[in-house]
């Protein structure tokens, strides 16, 4: 089995203990629906919250955006809020702003310390993951930075070199999703996160999308993945399944892999 690194907040693992974390997207366009979600998801106990920026009808608005973050964060109490804006070259939404503005998002979110981690694309200008890794250090907020595929799956050297590079820039965390064409791609980025978790020292998160990649949404964890994504309302990418059946599956596996 591989190696475990959990993922920390203050020097302490998220969640209940249980591997891996399972998090729960948040895509609501307002401030409204995003508290209809809320109080939908919570009571399912997730293990962290990602909130899918790129989803919010007033990301332009700095302000809102943050008003916006400290209600999540109060209303999600103990539960860690992760801040995503993902790029439409990576699967994510359109967005009425350009890229500087976006880092200024993410800056004063770090610095107004409403949110607990952030995830940036490991495909964007290195100028911009600098900066913005430089503030989220200085505030104390992890840094994910991830590589998404929505196409295809690149081969094994490719996919644990995605992974090799994102702590080499500093990441607290590496994380790769790709999308298979068939069960044997589900294989090959197993086997790059059995061996990146052998080859790195951060914590990793990955899995294969879709429906033929669901199954390393399950076992990921066995190959070295910390965290897997589960749908608590609305889904943020193909292949999420739903946190109740997750949890109860990943109870079932956990005792058989155990022993």
């Amino acid at each position: 089995m591989a190696q475990h690194t959990p993922i920390q907040l203050n020097g302490r693992p998220v969640g209940t203990g249980a591997f891996p974390l399972i998090i729960t997207p948040l895509v609501g366009r307002t401030p409204s629906d995003l508290t209809a979600e809320l109080e939908a998801i919570l009571p399912k106990k997730p293990d962290l919250l990602e909130w899918r920026i790129d989803f919010f009808e007033g990301i332009a608005d700095i302000d809102l955006v943050i008003e916006t973050a400290r209600r999540v964060k109060r209303a999600a109490g103990p539960v860690p809020i992760l801040l995503t804006r993902r790029s439409t070259t990576e699967g994510g939404q359109p967005i009425p702003i350009p890229e500087p503005a976006v880092i200024a998002m993410y800056c004063r979110a770090c610095e107004e310390r409403c949110i607990d981690l952030i995830d940036y694309e490991l495909s964007n200008a290195p100028e911009h993951l600098r900066q913005l890794r430089e503030v989220s250090s200085g505030n104390g907020i992890p840094m994910i930075m991830s590589y998404h595929n929505f196409e295809f799956t690149p081969d094994i050297d490719a996919l644990l070199g995605r992974f090799v590079q994102a702590q080499k820039l500093g990441a607290d965390i590496a994380k790769v999703a790709v999308m298979p064409k068939d069960p044997q791609d589900v294989l090959t980025l197993l086997s790059a996160t059995y061996q990146a978790s052998q080859a790195t020292s951060i914590p990793l998160i990955s899995m294969s999308m879709g429906g033929i990649g669901s199954i390393s949404r399950i076992m990921g964890w066995v190959y070295g993945s910390a965290a897997t994504f589960a749908v608590g309302k609305s889904s943020s990418a193909p292949g999420q399944i739903a946190i109740d059946d997750l949890r109860a599956t990943l109870a079932i596996v956990r005792r058989a892999v155990n022993g």
